[in-house]
């Protein structure tokens, strides 16, 4: 089930409230704000933010929303929205409740599973982050995906 998130429960992100209008998420901080909702969440939450061939943002969906410790997401769920935007590029992202931001086993087999399928499809996965309350890890910075 996708449900778009425009505005969380504190004030909205002005990159993500109007997509239409933002700026090209560029840097780590600049999508780590977009991501700011989900944090602190109990639960896993699967985000993907579509991209224009700018790097602006086109949409963010919830994918899926897991357990306190998993989340399960195929690529026809996660590409689905993208597919519709016709986006230029993904990026996405999930939270850790645990407050341990390094990848699992799985999270690190979906990366590869995502960037394969969206290989295919024409519609490159950008990054994958793990965002925690108090810290992050990027994929891509660290080398996991390549540029």
């Amino acid at each position: 089930m996708s449900t778009e998130s425009k505005v969380g429960k504190d004030e909205p992100c002005p990159l993500c409230y109007k997509p239409a209008m933002t700026k090209p998420l560029r840097t780590s901080k600049d999508i780590l704000f977009c991501l700011k909702h989900f944090r602190s969440k109990r639960q896993e939450y699967l985000i993907c933010l579509s991209l224009d061939n700018a790097g602006r943002l086109i949409n963010q969906r919830v994918v899926t929303i897991g357990l306190l410790d998993t989340t399960l997401a195929h690529p026809r769920e996660v590409f689905a929205g993208p597919l519709t935007d016709r986006a230029a590029s993904v990026i996405i992202a999930h939270n850790h409740p645990s407050g341990v931001a390094a990848p699992s086993d799985h999270d690190i087999a979906l990366t590869q599973q995502l960037a394969a399928a969206g290989q295919l499809l024409g519609i490159p996965l950008q990054d994958h982050f793990i965002v925690t309350r108090t810290g992050y890890f990027s994929f891509r910075e660290q080398g996991l995906i390549g540029s």
